[in-house]
This record gives C-alpha cells, structure tokens and sequence, in this order.
C-alpha cells in the first residue's frame, strides 16, 4: 500500500549504492524549481513548494530494478484487457444506440399505421353517415309520395261520398215529389226495423 510524504521525508532503508541511483532518479523525476535548495527563498518567505512523492512498502531498490519481460507481459495483457473492455464498452453502446432506434423507428411506423387505420374508420363511418343520409332522404321522400298518394286517394273517395250522397239525395227529393205527386206512401219507412 502506497503512503504520501514530503520530501523531507525518510526512504526505507536501501544500501548506499542504492541511495546513489535513488537520487539520481529523484533528481531526474522532480523538476527543478527556481530556487536551489541550498539557497534561502527570495522575498517571497510565504511561498512553499511541497514535493509528494509516492513511498511504496517495498525497499527502493527493489523499485529502481529493471523490469523483468513478466512485468511487461503482465503490464501488455493490462493493456488489451483495458482496450478489449473499451471496445466491448462501445459496442454496448453502438448497440444500445441501434435498439433504441430501432424501437423508435417502429413505434413510430406504429403510430402512422395506427393514424391511418383511425383516418380509414372515420371515411368508412362518414361513408355510412351519408348513406344513411341518402337512403334516409329517399326513405322520406317515398314516405311523403304515398302519403300523397293516400291523401289524393282519400280526396278521391270523398268526392264520390259527397257525389254518392248528392245523388241519393237527389233521388230521395225525386222519390219524395213522386210520391207526392201521385198520393202514394212508400213501401218500405226503414229496412232495419223490418216493417
């Protein structure tokens, strides 16, 4: 497990040939600053420059170590897993991305079939609507000529009750000026009674 300390800090112990290579790594990873660290710091007594450096468990020169060709497979098959799972991560995604448009796209042509058939059952019932209508209309108009029909008819039959009672009239007036013309009573007063 990695611990942060300051420069001033202590390194864990490492023989003196190591203290050589470690300070010139250290001298060759930590940029120079302004001010060397044998010089007091200018006017500026406020400014302080803090070094973190990483101290790991391990002794340093076990860190300074050349890497072996097991690390670096190691840290190669890091490398793949690493571009592997990204490539995996974006193909997840350009997949994701197509269903959704997929869905989308279908919905879509759902909804259009779905106002089409809608538009479609709107015709077919105004269709009918105006049929109706039409048929209706006829229905009243054929209803109106046999109402006229039946009216002239009737009229008809009235004119030949008014005309059939005119001329019963008539005959009864005649039949009576006979009858008082010649003195003679009638046969027959009412045929209901039976006389």
């Amino acid at each position: 497990m990695g611990a942060v300390a300051l420069k001033e800090a202590e390194v864990p112990a490492a023989p003196e040939a190591a203290k050589d290579d470690a300070a010139a790594d250290e001298k060759a990873i930590i940029p120079a600053s302004k001010c060397d660290d044998t010089e007091p710091p200018a006017d500026d007594s406020k400014a302080v420059v803090i070094f973190v450096e990483k101290v790991t468990d391990k002794p340093y020169a076990e860190e300074v170590a050349p890497r072996s060709s097991n690390d670096r497979d190691v840290a190669l098959a890091k490398v793949e897993t690493d571009k592997r799972n990204s490539l995996v991560k974006a193909w997840l995604e350009n997949e994701k991305a197509q269903a959704e448009n997929k869905a989308s796209m279908k919905l879509s042509a759902i909804l259009s079939w779905e106002n089409t058939k809608k538009a479609d059952i709107k015709t077919q019932l105004k269709k009918k609507e105006e049929e109706l209508e039409r048929k209706k209309a006829e229905y009243a108009e054929k209803t109106k000529n046999k109402e006229a029909i039946v009216h002239k008819e009737a009229e008809e039959k009235r004119a030949m009750v008014l005309a059939q009672r005119g001329e019963d009239m008539i005959k009864a007036e005649e039949m009576a000026a006979r009858y008082r013309a010649t003195g003679v009573a009638p046969k027959k007063h009412l045929s209901c009674f039976g006389a």
